[in-house]
């Protein structure tokens, strides 16, 4: 009983920070969304951000640049994981997976700024490709922001992923063999379900991860891009009109948003499951 008691007293310092950060910036973006710029309440901001065709496209580009970026860098982790777990242990695949873990951390102004030098109007690489009578590539565009989000997403799909692949044994793939399965049999039947619950998972933290980012688009294009991130960021801070409720509804769209993402991920894994068993 003294074990528990401090065990629970060494917990205190983590609830009150959970409840500082997480817990009340959630009620007060819930009751603000709710709160009109004329002191009433009501659904009004909600009813604004569905009929304006402004916020629609801003909803629709977060959607496309989240669920794009996160399936690519799904698939390149994917692969790059499995090259790491047949690497290692060795020094390359240690020094590889260093690599990538110091690559996690690049992101946001830096990652614009690197983008913008190789890959701006005057770039490294777009002279080197206009000098030899090819076409550019666009970094302002959706194209362009997906290929960016897709950087940042595989050095964190890669740390997820890869301890999944410790799971999988070597043997399972020679018994598989033995019983006259083909690789492409062994990955369908064996290897891929063992994999489902991690790439399930991974999926729904990339997508969390992009629909939420901010400062790399917004260094990008100056706050241009039309993402919801970048428009609760311009009524925060008042560039074109001062409207944190307004604000407060788009954030607390995200959370549903992402409530139902984690939903869906929840249920597709209980049937998985189930069908396993």
């Amino acid at each position: 009983m003294k074990g528990k008691g401090i065990a629970l007293l060494v917990c205190i310092p983590f609830v009150v920070f959970y409840l500082l950060f997480q817990v009340a910036p959630l009620i007060w973006v819930v009751i603000n969304g709710f709160q009109l710029e004329d002191g009433g309440w009501g659904l009004e901001n909600f009813e604004e951000i569905l009929s304006s065709k402004f916020y629609l496209q801003s909803i629709q580009f977060s959607l496309e640049i989240s669920v794009w970026s996160s399936l690519l860098g799904l698939v390149i982790a994917f692969l790059g994981s499995y090259s790491l777990s047949a690497l290692r242990p060795s020094k390359l695949g240690d020094f590889i997976l260093s690599f990538n873990s110091m690559t996690s951390n690049f992101s946001g102004i830096p990652l614009a700024f690197a983008f913008i030098i190789l890959l701006g109007v005057n770039g490294a690489v777009n002279i080197f490709l206009r000098q030899n009578g090819f076409d550019i590539i666009d970094i302002y565009g959706k194209e362009g922001v997906i290929i960016i989000y897709t950087y940042f997403q595989i050095p964190l799909a890669v740390l997820l992923l890869y301890p999944a692949f410790e799971v999988l044994q070597k043997e399972w793939q020679e018994a598989a063999e033995l019983l006259g399965a083909s690789v492409l049999t062994y990955w369908r039947k064996v290897a891929i379900p063992v994999l489902m619950p991690a790439l399930f998972g991974t999926l729904v933290i990339l997508f969390a991860n992009a629909i939420g980012a901010y400062s790399t688009v917004y260094a990008l294009s100056s706050g241009n891009f039309n993402i919801v991130p970048i428009r609760i960021g311009s009524l925060i801070s008042g560039d074109l009109f001062l409207n944190p409720y307004m604000a407060s509804a788009l954030a607390f769209m995200l959370v549903i948003l992402m409530l139902l993402v984690t939903l869906v991920h929840r249920v597709v894994l209980s049937r998985y499951n189930y069908q396993g068993k």
